[in-house]
């Protein structure tokens, strides 16, 4: 070869990689854009930031309170955060309730505004807007109680107290203590800023009441409002505060309240679908390596694509193959085997994703044998059940151990599937995982800790267990080499 032409074939080289380089930041360039593109496209709901005077139902203008919470208060906390009491104030608050999402959507084909949940009848309701708060009273509990909500001491410690419960009420939210606000306490049911119209106590069916915010010329009226906050006010002597445990009395509380069943369904559904997985990855690695290399093509990608579809995908494919929708469900239907959310169901998706890694691990050992070893095996007369009990299995062994400690922990960590495909049934198809995600939305952070504490070691253990094995089985290994 010339040294001419090694030049017009390093030149083409070198060009081709130039033109790749410029359609991958063509493409880079074009996905931005897109995004771009898309972020502008998408709808806001920001909050409004509202303008002019805050006024009462007959146009009178609300008052701004002067005061602010006292930040040194003790304040007594419910376990909950659904009651608090100022140590000092006449007055507590119990029954508390913090919306952060209210609805927009009609009540009996009418439209009466963006509305929140309140207390039930007399409670009051904070509006929390851009850069104010309305603090509305029933003016019926104000009169039973004998509340003044001008006076400048029952507005202190209102605030004090309701910033207290809403800071441990937040749960990451917005936190009212962190806002600059201005407050404005009324008992007027209607209250007008600008274009939001502000209701009070409305009643659409019996025993259920709302704060509603409109929007004039509008129907959506959520951005008049941050988040809404409720509650029943009462005397001090009538509000009861159970207060948090703390130290080690809060530990046993802990788990003398904590479920325990999404342990044992983990626990129950793994063991059962690692079997399974041991048999078919055994079985599926060892027959795969039996057939020509064109259906172990299509095999090897019908066992493996599990890996890497999501999870979901996998649960939304297995309940429309056991669903009613396709002959195989209806006939396990018509049989009396309803699987779809049920335990084996949660079984079934443990398996579906466990298998691959299990069948990916033991078919790589296989692979790794000599085959000459193997066909002396047959030629001395040896059977192909003999040839995988007595040389093929002992030789992979470790391996093999490996492909079932993953697959467990694969099947153990298990979520989008099983939730999709056998539900969240406590007791019956919620596992660690499952149980970490409705806690948490649930607001039981401390429960999705511990779960998530007690994956971890189990991940742990499970990594440590493959360390410790590998490093016994090569130190054996070379023992026996010697």
């Amino acid at each position: 070869m010339t040294q001419d032409t090694l030049r017009m074939r390093f030149g083409a080289v070198l060009g081709n990689e130039r033109r790749a380089r410029k359609g991958i930041v063509m493409m880079l360039v074009c996905a931005c854009v897109v995004a771009l593109l898309a972020g502008m496209a998408a709808p806001h709901q920001a909050l409004a930031a509202t303008t002019g005077t805050l006024l009462a139902s007959d146009g009178t203008p609300l008052v701004a309170s002067t005061v602010s919470a006292d930040t040194d208060g003790n304040v007594a906390l419910a376990e909950k955060s659904d009651a608090a009491l100022l140590s000092s104030a006449s007055y507590g608050i119990d029954s508390f309730i913090r919306q952060n999402k209210g609805t927009n959507k009609t009540y009996n084909d009418a439209y009466y505004g963006y509305r929140w949940t309140e207390a039930g009848e007399g409670a009051f309701s904070v509006v929390v807007g851009d850069s104010f708060a309305i603090v509305h009273i029933p003016q019926a509990t104000a009169d039973a109680l004998g509340i003044d909500i001008a006076d400048a001491k029952f507005q202190q410690d209102f605030l004090t107290t309701l910033v207290a419960i809403d800071r441990a009420a937040a749960d990451g939210g917005k936190e009212l203590g962190k806002l600059s606000l201005t407050y404005y306490f009324t008992t007027s049911d209607t209250v007008t800023h600008g274009d939001y119209t502000y209701q009070f106590d409305v009643q659409l069916e019996p025993g259920y009441y709302y704060t509603t915010c409109t929007l004039a010329e509008s129907d959506d009226g959520r951005t008049g409002a941050q988040y809404m906050e409720s509650g029943q006010v009462k005397l001090a002597a009538d509000t009861v505060v159970k207060e948090k445990a703390t130290g080690l009395a809060a530990l046993g509380a802990f788990f003398q309240k904590l479920d325990w069943s999404p342990l044992w369904v983990s626990l129950r559904t793994t063991l059962v679908a690692i079997a399974v997985i041991f048999i078919l990855g055994l079985f599926a690695a060892w027959w795969t390596m039996r057939v020509n290399d064109r259906v172990k093509g299509i095999l090897d990608t019908i066992f493996t694509i599990p890996m890497v579809l999501p999870p979901t995908v996998c649960g939304f494919l297995l309940l429309l193959l056991f669903g009613s929708s396709t002959a195989v469900g209806r006939w396990f239907i018509a049989h009396g085997l309803n699987i779809v959310f049920t335990w084996p169901a949660a079984v079934i998706a443990c398996i579906v994703v466990g298998f691959p890694l299990m069948y990916r691990t033991v078919r790589g050992a296989f692979e790794a044998l000599d085959p000459m070893m193997l066909d002396a095996a047959r030629t001395l007369g040896w059977s192909e059940g003999k040839i995988f009990g007595r040389l093929m299995m002992p030789l992979a062994w470790p391996s093999i151990a490996a492909g079932t400690v993953l697959a467990f922990a694969r099947a153990m960590g298990e979520f989008g599937c099983t939730l999709f495909f056998a539900g969240n049934y406590v007791g019956i198809t919620q596992t660690i995982p499952i149980a970490i995600y409705f806690d948490w939305m649930g607001g039981q952070t401390d429960v999705a800790l511990f779960w998530v504490i007690v994956v971890i070691l189990i991940s742990f253990a499970v990594i440590l267990f493959i360390n410790v094995y590998s490093s016994h089985s090569q130190r054996y290994r070379k023992r026996l080499g010697e």
